[in-house]
Parts: structure tokens; sequence; C-alpha cells
């Protein structure tokens, strides 16, 4: 086989993006990062890569089998292509801009993942996240909810639907038992897999190191995922537990705010729900919407939460909430745009014609010149009108019948 015949090929779930889907969500980018600007957030741009222990330090930990790894040739040094950007924006927070007050940084940037997160996603998300530092209280976790809707609805996701919870619930039933990392993860996952007679066996199996009330519990959270009348029901069965109380009621305040506030939001909660319980600290939540393409419906198109600790490795264990999504998931899941109109114009060198498309281009439109030989090419624009001499002057009128 010739070396050029897979030349072209690239590695499984990378992929090239093309103009009309690169134009879409150079368009969602940009929406995003405007939504974010009105809501008081700066922009920042971290590297692709750093070195490796700067990366994966902290809650960074997590992320070590997602991250890619290479040698730099410069050092000799190991170094990391990111596989989330939250970890870098808070080094960005802690050292390089060190505010006593409340930060909010946004940032758009691609991400390699070694594995992808989930079926048919990429490898190379391209990552929009907005990140609150420096407020303790439930109104920093509100604006992230509030932000990541208001930009979702922007772009066209309908049906949308909140679902919260709190990591704190899980924690306060763990709370004093002596329970290695391994066992930790293993119950994590029968949580959020909703796996009772693994969790069953699992806090049998560590009798005297867990309370009665503690396996009674856990178990009980399998059963704690629908609407508003969860959270009654979960301060029934944890009463005896001050911190999992005060989470129940952090998550009725945010529920009733984010339903006042974002008009037609379905809300619900799922207590058991603890993906990404390394790396939140408090209340977490997922938002999901139907889009229209395919009939899809549903799809999970941002994360998001609070995590105060993961400042704490760059030496500032400061407040932090936010949320991430990845604009290539979302644009799947919309509708293609239609293709941009534009004014087609001859090609040539005379003065009038040159002055007339940049007169045009200055105010906005597109004008693509037709290079010789090429007059009834189709291409990503729709040339619905033309650029003609009329009685010697350069004139756009309409190419539709």
């Amino acid at each position: 086989m010739p070396a050029w015949s897979s030349s072209w090929q690239l590695p499984d779930q990378i992929a090239d993006v093309l103009p009309s889907e690169a134009r879409h969500i150079e368009e969602l980018r940009r929406l995003f990062l405007d939504t974010a600007r009105s809501y008081g957030y700066e922009l920042v741009m971290p590297p692709l890569l750093e070195h490796l222990e700067s990366l994966l330090t902290g809650t960074g930990e997590a992320l070590d089998l997602q991250t890619f790894k290479l040698v730099d040739q410069l050092s000799g040094r190991t170094l990391g292509l990111r596989a989330d950007t939250t970890p870098q924006v808070a080094r960005i927070d802690a050292h390089l801009l060190n505010r006593q007050g409340v930060a909010r940084l946004c940032y758009c940037g691609p991400v390699l993942h070694t594995r992808a997160d989930r079926p048919h996603a990429t490898r190379e998300p391209l990552q929009f996240g907005a990140e609150i530092y420096g407020h303790s209280g439930l109104e920093a976790d509100l604006e992230a909810q509030l932000l990541a809707l208001e930009g979702l609805t922007a772009a066209g996701v309908t049906q949308l639907s909140v679902d919260m919870a709190d990591v704190r619930i899980v924690n306060s039933l763990l709370q004093g038992a002596q329970v290695g990392a391994a066992m930790l993860a293993r119950i994590h996952a029968a949580l959020a897999a909703k796996d009772a007679s693994e969790l069953a066996s699992l806090t049998t199996s560590l009798d005297g190191a867990l309370s009665a009330a503690a396996r009674s519990g856990l178990l009980a959270l399998l059963h704690f995922y629908g609407d508003e009348k969860v959270l009654a029901e979960a301060e029934k069965a944890f009463k005896a537990l001050p911190q999992a109380l005060k989470a129940l009621d952090n998550l009725r305040w945010l529920a009733t705010h984010v339903g006042s506030l974002s008009g037609g939001v379905r809300i619900g909660f799922d207590l058991a729900d603890l993906r990404g319980y390394a790396y939140y600290s408090g209340t977490r939540f997922a938002i999901y919407g139907h889009g229209q393409r395919d009939g899809s419906s549903g799809a999970e198109l941002v994360r998001g939460g609070r995590y105060d600790e993961v400042g704490a490795v760059f030496g500032r264990n400061r407040p932090a909430a936010g949320f991430s999504l990845d604009l290539k998931e979302l644009v799947s899941v919309l509708l293609p745009k239609p293709l941009r109109p534009a004014i087609r114009a001859p090609w040539g060198e005379e003065a009038g014609l040159r002055a007339a498309i940049a007169r045009l281009r200055a105010g906005g439109e597109t004008v693509a010149c037709v290079l010789p030989g090429h007059e009834h090419e189709v291409d990503e624009f729709d040339c619905d009108r033309e650029l003609a001499s009329v009685a010697g002057q350069w004139q756009v009128r309409s190419l539709v019948a």
C-alpha cells in the first residue's frame, strides 16, 4: 500500500471541522464569550501545554489518565497537554492576578483527552468555561447557572432542565469513617450507577468502619432523585446530619431562584450523582437540553458547580464556582446554520470596482470575487446578489428571480 493512501487519516475520535460547522462553532464561541462579558467576566487564554506537575497537582490529579504526555525538547522535562482548563485558570487567579476580591474569568479553547469521556464524543473538545473566584455565598453558584442557561437559550437549545446535587451529603454520611481511596471510589461509582446490590455489598464489607446509620443513608440515596419532593424526603432521612441538612437547604434556595429567574426551566435533583466527586466541594449541576438535529433530546450539555479546593495547591484556597461545556458537542445537537448571504462580484482591478467592493465589505457585507473560469462554483456562501456595472456605475442587484 503506498504511503500516501493513509496519510490523510486522522486518529480515532479526532476530526477536521468543515466550513459550515466551523462557522457555526465560531458563532457559538462569540455568543458565549459575549454573554460572559455582559456578566462582567474577563477572558483569559492559558497555554495548551504546561509542565506535567503543574497540570496534575491538587484536583488536577484526577485528570492523569486523561492527559497526553510528551517530553520537552528544550528542557527534557515532561509536559502535559491540558485535559481541562479549570486548574490553569485557578493558577492564573492565584499567582498572576492575585486579587483580594471577586474575580470573574472565562476562557474558550481546545483541550485534549486520551479517551473520549462519553460515546461518540471527540477527544478534542472546544471547551468554554466561566468561573467566579472569591465569593463563598450561593449567589456565585446561582450566577454560574444563570449564565450557562442564558448562553444555551441564545444558542437555540430548548426544553432546558437543570439537575442538582451536593457532594457534602455523601461526605456527611462518610464523615469519620476509615475508608480507603479505592473503596471510596467504588462506593461513589455504585451510587452514580444506582447499583443497590453493589452498594449493599460494599457497605457491608465495611462493617465497623461505617455506622448502621451511614450504611442505611447511603442506600437511601439511591432513591432520592426527582422533583423538589426529593428534598423533603431526604430531610427526614438525614435529620441527624447537620451538614447534609445545610446542603439540602442550599439546593432548595438555588432551585427556587433558578426557577424564578430563568423562566420555564425544569429543575430536578439526583442526590446520588457524584460524577466529579474528587473535584467538587459543594453543589454541582448538569444542564440538559433538546436540540433540533435528528430529533436529539435530553443531551447533557453543561457541567458545573462549586470547587473551593481548586486553588489550594497554588497557595490560595479561596471560594470558586463555575461551569464548562464543549462547543463541538453543542453544535452537534443544533440544526446546521443556513448559508450566509453574500454578494458575488467580478474579478478586476478597475478602481471603481475595487472601491465599490471595499465600501460593501466595510459595511459588513461578504463580497466573494469570482475568479476567472470559476463562475458557476458553489461554496460556503449563498450569493443572492451580484455587483454589476449598470450605466457605468457599480450597483448591487438581486439574483433571486
